[in-house]
């Protein structure tokens, strides 16, 4: 494992929170509503001054934050882009979030960038890339990241491990933590016709420092076979929630975003998703102050 020796840091409280969007800046700051933390994606407030640094600046005085990237193109072939670490340092020491996350996904090329998250083969050479690129990035920013594990459509062939393996050797080697997105499980599972309580049952959940949950879209492929797409436009479907309560049963109370980034509602809409959030890991918290969760149910 790679000796990383990060700044010590506040983690996340073990509560719901919700995306920062400026249709909600007002009322947040005016009302100061009872909710976890707040994420942001760094690339939105990597500009100089004005109402987004504004509103941040009063966020971060009352709630908890963290920073979920979605730029950095850590499974990307290049290397990394050296001036978007330094802009995220900067936001990073400027407001000092308990949490810093990126995706397993690439989005350049060369000099091209893609405004999308883009899958990659699970194989040994693309596992040396990401785990150089998140050496790299936590020796910069000096913070531990939190990798997410991607919702996917298509199954590489060249692939020589499942992506639990794989996420958990990239955990072992860089010393990272793991981001579980719950709704990512459900899509790619349903995409791949696999079985999600399987995934969630094999994921090592010690290496989990926050959860998240999402709405997806059914469409379907030119076969007709259904095809979900990780649209974060809507509500949390029962089936994820239930995966989500599953996760948490082995996991303990973590830290849980309700991502909603299409198609933005009101204030009030998204507050009850996080309740919702908050009133499973309620549950979840007094299985643990009664002693109901078995100490393997933690750690495996």
């Amino acid at each position: 494992m790679a000796d990383h020796r990060h700044a010590a840091q506040e983690a996340l409280p073990n509560r719901a929170g919700v995306g920062l969007k400026p249709q909600h800046y007002d009322v947040i700051v005016s009302q100061r509503p009872d909710i976890g933390w707040f994420e942001v994606h760094p690339e939105n407030y990597m500009g100089a001054g004005g109402p987004p640094h504004h509103y941040l600046t009063r966020v971060r005085e009352s709630y908890p934050l963290s920073l979920h990237g979605v730029g950095l193109s850590i499974g990307g072939a290049g290397g990394l882009d050296t001036s978007h670490l330094d802009r995220l340092k900067a936001l990073i020491d400027c407001y000092e979030p308990q949490s810093f996350s990126e995706h397993l996904a690439w989005s350049s090329h060369e000099a091209g960038y893609f405004n999308d998250l883009l899958p990659l083969p699970y194989t040994g050479e693309t596992l040396d890339v990401i785990c150089r690129h998140i050496d790299e990035t936590q020796s910069h920013v000096g913070r531990r990241l939190l990798l997410e594990n991607p919702s996917t459509y298509v199954v590489f062939a060249e692939s020589t491990y499942d992506e639990i393996d794989f996420l958990s050797e990239i955990a072992r080697r860089t010393g990272c933590g793991l981001l579980l997105d719950v709704n990512n499980v459900y899509v790619s599972c349903a995409n791949q016709r696999r079985i999600p309580e399987t995934y969630i049952d094999r994921f090592l959940m010690h290496h989990v420092g926050e959860i998240h949950l999402a709405g997806h879209v059914e469409q379907r492929d030119e076969s007709g076979e259904p095809l979900l797409i990780d649209s974060h436009d809507r509500k949390v479907i029962d089936a994820v929630w239930q995966l989500y309560a599953r996760a948490l049963t082995r996991a303990g109370p973590r830290p849980t975003l309700v991502e909603w980034d299409d198609d933005i509602p009101e204030w009030d809409v998204l507050l009850s998703e996080a309740q919702a959030a908050e009133r499973i890991l309620r549950d979840e918290a007094r299985k643990d102050q009664f002693g109901v969760r078995s100490h393997a149910d933690a750690l495996v």
